[in-house]
Parts: C-alpha cells; sequence; structure tokens
C-alpha cells in the first residue's frame, strides 16, 4: 500500500487571489511538493474531471523527479495577458507585464470587447494583439466578428486563439480571415489524436506544460501536431511557470511570445527565487516553495483534504501502477 507522502513529499496547498476574475476564477488552488529533482505543480482546474487531470499528475511527477532536458535558452519573451475587465483597469493589469510587446485578450465579442482591445493598443500602440475565444463562436458569429475586429484594427492580430471548437469551422474559418489561427482546447482536448491534417484547420498550436503530461510529453505532441509552437500555461504559481519556461527553453525553434507570465494575475506568488519580468522576458530556472509565503496562502484544512483525496482518487483508479511501472522501465 503506498502513502501520500512517500512520493508527494511536503505536499502543500495553497489557495492564492486572483487579481481579476479570471475565465470564472477568483481563487487559484494549487498542490505543490517536491521530489528528487525539485518541487513541482499541480492544479488542474476544480472542475476537470480525475481523466483530464491524469495529464497534469503526470507533468506534475515528472516535473519533481525528472531533471530538466538541455534548455537551449536562458530567458523566454513573454506575452502580457488581459482578462476580460472594466477599461479603466486595463493600465493597472498591464503594468503587471513591463516590457511585453505581445498581449492577449480575453474576448466574447467585437460588440462589447472592441474597447479592450483599443485601450490596450492605446497603452502601447506597437502591441502584437492575440485574441483568446476558449471556442465560444460558431462559425457565423466568428466571421461576423472577425470581420469586424479586422475592419476597425486593420493587421494588428498575430492570430486569434481557439475562435470555434468544431474541427470543421476551423477549416472554413482559415479559408475566409486573414488572420492566423491558434488551436488550444483543439491540443489539450484530444492529445491523442493524431493531428495530421492539423495544417487545414490551425497556423500554430499552443502547448501547455501541465495539460500536455510534462516536457517529454509535451515536445513529442510539438513534433506530432507540426505546426509553429507557443508554449503557455494555465494560471500557475511559479513554480509550474518555471516548468513551462524550461518546455520553452528546450525548443530548437521559438518564433512566439509565451504565455508563461500568468503568475502576474495573482495577488502574490508562493516562490523563491522569484519570476520577475525584465524587458518582456523571464529568466529560466528552477523555483522553490517560500515558507513564509506557503504559510500565507495556505488553503483551508477542507480544501487541503479535497485536493489530497482528488490525488489518491486518481492514484489508485490505475495510474500510479502505470506510473510506478514507466519509472521502472
Amino acid at each position: 500500500m503506498w502513502h501520500l507522502d512517500e512520493i508527494f513529499n511536503d505536499l502543500t496547498v495553497v489557495a492564492i487571489p486572483t487579481r481579476t476574475n479570471f475565465r470564472g476564477v477568483t481563487i487559484r488552488e494549487a498542490a505543490l511538493f517536491r521530489g528528487a529533482a525539485g518541487w513541482s505543480e499541480f492544479s488542474p482546474f476544480i472542475e476537470y474531471s480525475d481523466a483530464e487531470a491524469e495529464q497534469w499528475l503526470y507533468a506534475a511527477l515528472e516535473g519533481a523527479n525528472t531533471p530538466w532536458p538541455e534548455l537551449k535558452r536562458s530567458s523566454i519573451g513573454i506575452n502580457a495577458t488581459l482578462p476580460n475587465v472594466e477599461i479603466d483597469r486595463v493600465p493597472e493589469i498591464l503594468n503587471r507585464f513591463p516590457g511585453a510587446m505581445t498581449v492577449k485578450i480575453k474576448v466574447d465579442d467585437f460588440e462589447n470587447d472592441c474597447e479592450l482591445v483599443e485601450a490596450a493598443l492605446d497603452f502601447n500602440p506597437e502591441f502584437k494583439i492575440r485574441l483568446d475565444v476558449n471556442g465560444g463562436w460558431s462559425l457565423e458569429t466568428a466571421l461576423l466578428n472577425l470581420y469586424n475586429y479586422y475592419l476597425r484594427f486593420g493587421k494588428v492580430f498575430e492570430y486569434i486563439e481557439q475562435p470555434c471548437l468544431e474541427i470543421a469551422d476551423l477549416k472554413e474559418l482559415k479559408k475566409e480571415i486573414p488572420m492566423k489561427i491558434a488551436i488550444d482546447e483543439s491540443v489539450r482536448k484530444a492529445l491523442t489524436s493524431d493531428f495530421s491534417s492539423a495544417k487545414e484547420f490551425a497556423d500554430i498550436a499552443i502547448i501547455k506544460w501541465a495539460p500536455s503530461g510534462g516536457i517529454t510529453r509535451a515536445n513529442k505532441l510539438i513534433e506530432k501536431i507540426g505546426l509553429p509552437a507557443v508554449i503557455s500555461s494555465a494560471l500557475d504559481t511559479g513554480i509550474g511557470i518555471s516548468h513551462g519556461l524550461a518546455l520553452a527553453a528546450s525548443q530548437s525553434d521559438l518564433g512566439f511570445d509565451c504565455g508563461l507570465a500568468t503568475s502576474s494575475l495573482l495577488e502574490s506568488d508562493v516562490i523563491t527565487p522569484p519570476l520577475e519580468i525584465t524587458a518582456g522576458t523571464i529568466a529560466v530556472h528552477r523555483t522553490s516553495l517560500d515558507e513564509k509565503l506557503a504559510a500565507k496562502y495556505l488553503a483551508s484544512a477542507d480544501r487541503r483534504l479535497w485536493w489530497q483525496n482528488r490525488i489518491e482518487r486518481i492514484w489508485e483508479s490505475g495510474f500510479g501502477e502505470r506510473w510506478q511501472s514507466e519509472q521502472r522501465n
């Protein structure tokens, strides 16, 4: 019989308030633990099923127990992330990403959110703009919204992230719009797909360390998809972000700024040394849990138990046997 503390050393569950409502999250919870290689993070969003969270546990265990691969660069260019906030908060949010030359903006439609794009360009007229739709549009709605965005703002858009969920809609949209299409949900919700036709419906793949199952699996996924990759994150603490930075640093080709500064949207990080943004870049290095900050943001007893139970359920569903077998081989 296995024991939680044998594999998840110093397991600490934190609950950190966010600076904005980010995709419905106002408190970001994360389970942090230590292995032979250092600290790692398990933080699938609360609503995710145990089956979907398995990949995040693979990533977390790899991060804790496996040394990083060869790093081909020591710092990573990052994009700013602008949630769907009130217009008067735009400068406050963007100031948290000093030197960033690219901004990803969460949008619902043109009518309500074109002023967010305007405010971002007022903040920095040189911004490259990414719109993130999270698969929220039908083909007809996507065409209407993107036609309006292009008419108003022209060629400022680097890409549109997951405008539609259906592959058939993305294929049609790609034929019609002058912007590039990036896929996120189409990747992380279909990890076992062969992606042989990816070039027919997308130009760029968004790859995230945790949902991909860790650095090794993410790099295999990038190779399989065959599209340029943007390495991004899932509102991780600086511990998870550090592994995302290592994934980005392991790429032979990295032609885009990465979405690896989202911990700036948290009230505080819980790591030492901090991951600081300097001239739009973050240096790549391992991070550790800061004991004082961990104590300040320690989750309540019932939430700590919830995360422990979540890990135990996944482990005992057969995941643990598979993982341990892989380690022996």
